[in-house]
């Protein structure tokens, strides 16, 4: 344990978790619910877990996956049962001292038709009592309105975010949550990690057009389309109440140049740019930057922009930058050399000056110091952490224990690195650690792949009690938060 002899975090920091419907929630089909693009994906047992291969969702998957749905192995169909199971999993995390909580709502739940004339209520309540629960242990609740989710519906019936029908049927979705809400959600997250788009973009666009001779500029259209709900749902936020806060959110690509040439640096700027800061850019500066423009230029692509969806990108940006950090990449202009390794989503070259986890994902704790600075440099908003984390395999003892120094390791040493942040001047509103109960895997679909504080006795297949158990982190993490950060 590290001894921090003063805290850099300041009194009202808000400790937290993270958690996501379509990981977590189960009960696919309960009271109304549709499918969404992570039920249709099966848990593929020999996935290469050391390089990041996109599952391709098609057509055909998604028939195959409504057939019968009892065939193949679909894990986040049936999450860890938080759907029946989040008074227990919330009363676990006030254990620990959470001052945050960041779920999100399914918008499959809330419109199961995509659009229906009113919103399905059972949902409505269901959602009444997660954030009641947290309300009651004294926890904001943070809410994610989409993350990674999309409904299949809004595939079938118009495409996608291709179709700009779905901005209006976004922003009803977003009166109906902050109505509801008022006075009891302070916190909100438009799209969860909206860069992720251009490498997947079935669950964050519901675009899978990949054949179609523009796919990129279909992309690039389903992007505007979010832009300009997120715009509007930020004014709608601030017209229903006033003390909303709402967040962009992207997983941020750290990057740097393999060498000092010129020609790395070079490159790793363009990188940094079309990964992370044009998404950034029009959300929190407001403005199509300079660079976008040429980049679709030179790829020939058209956007249609329609009167006013200028002015209100730039009248209506976001309160604060979330992010999510889990490693870094490095970026040369000479790729031939160099040995791919797996990332967030795609794979990154390695950089020979990191460790890495099991899954190849490199861990660079000082990485997060630096890309804070630079977040908060560029935009001067509050930085909100909204996901910080790395699987690992776990042993559940006999006893019912789970001795995980590795988890402690790697979170104390990217904690002491977001308290530097913060103390080079950095202002970071909180840290809501990804995955504080185990779930199933965004990438690869496994239970095996665990990142929480909570251990869930079962397996890759869905076999076992479901029962909860604290790791050694818990009690670690516990004791964080009762520090402010102090002792790590």
């Amino acid at each position: 344990m590290t001894n921090i002899t003063n805290s850099n975090f300041p009194k009202d920091f808000l400790w937290g978790g993270a958690l996501s419907a379509c990981q977590a929630e189960g009960a696919y089909d309960v009271d109304g619910k549709t499918l969404t693009i992570p039920e249709v994906m099966k848990f593929n047992e020999k996935n290469d877990r050391k390089v990041t291969k996109q599952i391709r969702v098609n057509w055909d998957m998604i028939e195959e996956a409504r057939k019968d749905p009892n065939a193949g192995n679909y894990p986040k169909r049936r999450g860890i049962d938080f759907y029946h199971r989040f008074r227990e999993d919330i009363a676990l995390f006030a254990e620990m001292g959470f001052k945050v909580f960041r779920y999100s709502i399914a918008w499959a739940r809330v419109f199961p038709g995509g659009d229906d004339a009113a919103p399905n209520e059972k949902a409505l309540q269901f959602y009444d009592q997660v954030i009641d629960e947290c309300l009651k242990h004294g926890m904001e609740p943070l809410i994610t309105i989409s993350h990674f989710d999309t409904p299949i519906v809004l595939m079938d019936k118009f495409g996608g975010w291709y179709n700009r029908k779905l901005v209006d049927l976004y922003v009803k979705y977003c009166e109906v949550l902050f109505n509801r809400y008022k006075g009891k959600v302070k916190y909100w997250v438009t799209f969860n990690e909206i860069n992720m788009s251009v490498k997947a973009s079935a669950k964050t666009l519901g675009i899978i057009d990949y054949d179609a001779p523009n796919y990129e500029e279909m992309l690039f259209q389903g992007l505007h389309h979010q832009f300009v709900a997120a715009s509007r749902a930020t004014r709608l936020a601030h017209e229903i109440d006033p003390n909303n806060q709402i967040g962009s959110m992207v997983a941020y690509f750290t990057t740097y140049p393999y060498t000092c040439k010129p020609e790395d640096a070079l490159q790793m700027q363009q990188d940094d740019q079309m990964k992370n800061q044009f998404y950034l850019d029009v959300l929190n500066k407001g403005e199509y930057p300079y660079y976008s423009k040429t980049y679709f230029k030179n790829k020939g692509i058209q956007l249609r922009i329609e009167e006013g969806d200028l002015e209100g990108i730039r009248a209506h940006t976001a309160d604060f930058v979330g992010m999510s950090y889990y490693n870094s990449m490095i970026s040369s202009s000479d790729t031939e050399q160099l040995e791919l390794t797996a990332g967030n989503v795609h794979s990154v070259y390695k950089n020979p000056h990191l460790p890495a986890n099991e899954w190849g994902w490199q861990i660079d704790p000082i990485g997060l110091r630096y890309t804070l600075n630079l977040v908060y440099d560029r935009y001067q908003k509050p930085v909100f952490i909204l996901e910080n984390s790395s699987g690992f395999y776990d042993t559940l003892n006999e006893d019912g224990t789970v001795n995980d120094p590795y988890r402690i390791d790697f979170l104390s040493k990217h904690i002491e690195q977001m308290g530097l942040a913060i103390a080079d001047g950095v202002e970071v509103l909180g840290y809501t650690m990804w995955g504080p109960i185990d779930m199933i895997s965004s990438g690869t679909s496994e239970m095996s792949k665990r990142y929480g504080f909570i251990y869930v006795d079962q397996d890759d297949y869905g076999k076992g009690t479901l029962r909860r158990y604290r790791k050694d982190s818990f009690y670690w993490y516990q004791n964080v938060i009762r520090t402010n950060g102090a002792e790590l």
